[in-house]
């Protein structure tokens, strides 16, 4: 009897795991997208399909960069691609930075296996005075719809108490992506394997571990604007260049979607408001031609406002 329990035991730990995350390559092709400044400029795209044998990051940047790739440390890195090199100078450093479904890579590119779905982008980019973007939401649907090294992760949206519309109008846009999420309140628990929307005014989103780190800056959070009190119990959102200097302050009315990630959890994707007119005009951005390229998103009631905000010359 003792043995039979035992063998149940595992059989549904086992099954557990696989629903917190299921596993397997899928067939389907990979995506390649270059560009410099934050997303700003493309430098080139392509699609691979079928996959190459073997596929790395490394490789299918090569393959399509057609001789114009440079590398370093035993052709690890990249160092340069179309003559846009790695430079060092008046105090700024520039470099170039892949994120496979959104998500900022932890290996080098050589060593980054690419599997169906995959969307591989490039960036080159400032980083002096931020060091990591752990997550961008510029290659939506992902990393929803394919996670990270073939595992799918399960998807819930956290919502604000009294946010339920909108966070019915972020379901709707995921599911028309094909991605079904499920739902919650702000601050349930969360395993690390799981990719959380959490959408809300940011009273309430602040009040989620993951999310506040956008108040303590783009050092902790990777993104390039912070939430801050602007009196009266309500928010503003400051916007940030490249530099972590303020560039624009957005009041009432404005929202941001951006993606972090707390610890070595999953990503989490922000979609929040100043109030609710912000939540309701954040949750409009959440699509991909819209999202496409970007790092993170603002919006105050005009066009949306690619961060970090262009530098002032």
């Amino acid at each position: 009897m003792r043995l039979a329990v035992a063998a149940m035991l595992v059989l549904l730990a086992l099954v557990a795991a696989s629903c917190s995350i299921n596993a397997g390559a899928e067939k389907g092709p990979a995506h390649l997208l270059v560009t410099r400044d934050f997303g700003e400029r493309r430098v080139l795209s392509a699609t691979e399909d079928p996959i190459e044998s073997g596929e790395t990051a490394m490789r299918l940047l090569q393959r399509f960069g057609k001789g114009t790739v440079a590398t370093r440390y035993g052709g690890r890195f990249v160092n340069g691609v179309k003559g846009i090199a790695s430079t060092t100078g008046g105090g700024r450093r520039r470099d170039w930075f892949y994120y496979v479904n959104g998500i900022e890579a932890d290996v080098g590119a050589a060593a980054k296996k690419v599997e169906g779905g995959d969307r591989v982008w490039w960036d080159y980019h400032d980083w002096t005075s931020v060091m990591r973007v752990p997550a961008v939401v510029g290659s939506f649907p992902e990393p929803f719809l394919h996670g990270s090294e073939g595992k799918r992760y399960p998807i819930r949206i956290d919502c604000g108490q009294e946010d339920s519309n909108d966070c019915g109008d972020v379901s709707d846009k995921l599911e028309a992506a094909g991605i079904a999420p499920s739902t919650s309140a702000i601050g349930a628990p969360a395993g690390k394997e799981v990719v959380r929307v959490v959408v809300g005014k940011w009273s309430e989103v602040r009040e989620d571990a993951a999310s506040k780190q956008i108040e303590d800056g783009p050092d902790k959070s990777g993104v390039f604007a912070r939430f801050g009190p602007a009196g009266g119990g309500a928010y503003e959102l400051d916007l940030l260049d490249s530099q972590t200097r303020t560039v624009r302050s957005l009041g009432a009315g404005s929202g941001l979607v951006a993606a972090t990630r707390f610890e070595d959890q999953a990503p989490t994707w922000v979609v929040a408001g100043t109030d609710s007119a912000g939540l309701a005009r954040a949750v409009t951005m959440l699509d991909a031609r819209t999202l496409a390229s970007r790092f993170a998103l603002a919006i105050d009631g005009g066009a949306p406002i690619p961060l970090p905000v262009a530098e002032q010359r």
